[in-house]
């Protein structure tokens, strides 16, 4: 049985503690929580009858812990990453892994030397029809592959960034494309390929923010294949979709609903056993945005760490949607095509 702590306790950690206090992941269980805020820790310590802590350190010396998801503000997953780290313990840290790519590979660094496993949060490529897509990508279905699109169309009104005061700002959050697009640009790139150069531009349209609340971007991938990122929190009055597009010379396919859950469009030129059957068996309708992905993701995360399998989204993973995703912002402020493989000089993110 692998136990589990979790360090933050804002918004999204009521996903991550019922799937680990209700027992949903087999061999793994909530044995403690923090926050450096007492309410909030206190309130899921109490509700699933574990210890609760506002000193991450406290906990770490007080307490039998196997993994430590870190669920904190993205300007600090590094420097909780590093420090639990050294406490030898596995860490699962939600996206995006860190704001700054020396950040990333501090943690990556840390991790490594310290011999523990890293695991960047990405549940959306655990989500039934992306798996789907992902297996027709492997097999070659598509052929070669022309363009990829995903589109971040939701609502996240001026209540929802003035519940915390990181929320936002370039120093422990940015916009967007960092918190909610981010597993989109993830899933565009794992599905695509490596991305050789963005051009993109943003607005802050309707949120108070210091970051973006809207964003475009073109993307071209070392394949030769174009791609578009459409992102914004903006849509009123309330969410629209989290979709993904792949086309290729010899299929397309088309995954949509509010969180990438189900498959609009299944369509091949070479029609294979069960092509008839997937319209139905790979749409499911999520309660929330967070979709089903984070327990599929839970359960492979027990797994690589009992059976020292090779994870699907290590650190290196996590860094490289990260690297995009501050080309992009480099782009932004630049005005300029940014070519991958690049050290941020602009970029904005994670900039206090």
């Amino acid at each position: 049985m692998m136990k589990f702590a979790l360090l933050g306790c804002g918004r999204i950690a009521k996903r991550h503690s019922e799937l680990l206090g209700h027992g949903k992941i087999e061999k793994a269980k909530l044995v403690a929580v923090c926050d450096i805020v007492e309410e909030k820790a206190k309130k899921i310590g109490e509700q699933f009858g574990v210890p609760y802590f506002t000193d991450m350190n406290e906990m770490l010396a007080q307490t039998d812990i196997d993994v430590v998801t870190v669920l904190t503000e993205s300007g600090y997953h590094a420097k909780h990453v590093i420090e639990i780290a050294k406490h030898n313990k596995h860490i699962v840290v939600e996206k995006p892994m860190a704001l700054t790519l020396d950040d990333a590979d501090a943690m990556i660094k840390a991790c490594d030397e310290a011999g523990v496993k890293l695991f960047v949060v990405k549940q959306n490529r655990f989500n039934v029809p992306v798996v789907k897509a992902r297996e027709a990508i492997e097999a070659g279905r598509f052929g070669k592959l022309i363009l990829g699109t995903v589109r971040v169309r939701w609502c996240r009104p001026q209540a929802y960034y003035d519940q915390d005061p990181w929320r936002g700002t370039w120093a422990l959050d940015g916009g967007v494309l960092t918190n909610q697009a981010s597993h989109h640009v993830d899933l565009l790139e794992w599905m695509m390929g490596e991305v050789e150069s963005v051009h993109a531009m943003s607005s802050t349209a309707l949120a108070k923010i210091e970051a973006e609340d809207t964003a475009i971007v073109n993307l071209r991938f070392r394949n030769g294949a174009l791609g578009i990122i459409e992102a914004t929190t903006a849509v009123r009055p309330k969410d629209l979709e989290g979709s993904l597009s792949v086309l290729g010379e010899t299929g397309t396919v088309e995954i949509g609903g509010f969180a990438v859950n189900q498959m609009k469009v299944w369509n091949f030129t070479e029609e294979q056993e069960g092509d008839s059957d997937v319209m139905e068996k790979y749409s499911v309708n999520p309660p929330n945005v967070y979709g089903f992905g984070h327990q599929a993701y839970y359960d492979h995360v027990v797994d690589s760490i009992l059976n020292n399998k090779k994870h699907l989204v290590d650190g290196l993973q996590g860094r490289k949607s990260l690297e995009l995703i501050n080309a992009i912002y480099e782009s932004i402020e630049t005005k300029k095509e940014v070519f991958l493989r690049f050290k941020p000089k602009h970029c904005r993110l994670g900039q206090k």
